[in-house]
């Protein structure tokens, strides 16, 4: 039964994939409220995978600097990964510890998500989709980021190796 409703659902064009911004997403925050991106409309947003473990990880110290400094026009979103080198290993309580004491954190984290391979979650799978950005296709390691515009559309994507303050993605806020 589940097959012939998934079937009638794409002979429909209900693909999954038909959203149009990332105000059409939805998800959970690291404390399991739902959040619905649709509530940043107006403001540009960042979202960006992490890891606690990855060579990257000071890059949380310039989120938290984005945030504390272009709060009232960027909305900054961590989504905790384990993709890559399983530099993610904690729980949702465990990585919200993590954040607080050793970066100071407060902007807006997502539980714990896959962003990448069969289980990626449905944000990271049409954010790899879109077109617009200096390049596009799979997430290929901890601390990507993407920067959206006020409505929701993808502005441009960044390597793990551009930090959060660089002047690529700070000259767009």
């Amino acid at each position: 039964m589940k097959n012939l409703i998934s079937l009638v659902f794409v002979i429909m064009g209900f693909s999954g994939m038909s959203q149009t911004s990332i105000h059409d997403f939805k998800f959970n925050s690291i404390d399991g409220v739902e959040q619905s991106f649709s509530s940043f409309k107006g403001k540009k947003i960042l979202i960006v995978n992490t890891a606690s473990e990855c060579g990257f990880t000071s890059q949380y110290q310039e989120l938290q600097a984005l945030h504390k400094s272009h709060g009232q026009q960027l909305i900054v979103v961590g989504f905790p990964a384990n993709n890559f080198g399983a530099q993610e290993p904690g729980e949702n309580s465990e990585i919200k510890t993590f954040c607080e004491l050793n970066y100071g954190v407060t902007f807006l984290m997502a539980e714990k998500v896959s962003v990448a391979g069969e289980d990626i979650h449905p944000i990271f799978k049409w954010l790899c989709k879109q077109s617009g950005a200096d390049f596009d296709g799979p997430i290929q390691w901890n601390f990507e980021k993407f920067l959206l515009d006020e409505n929701g559309k993808l502005m441009n994507r960044y390597r793990s190796a551009v930090k959060p303050n660089s002047e690529k993605i700070t000259s767009l806020l």
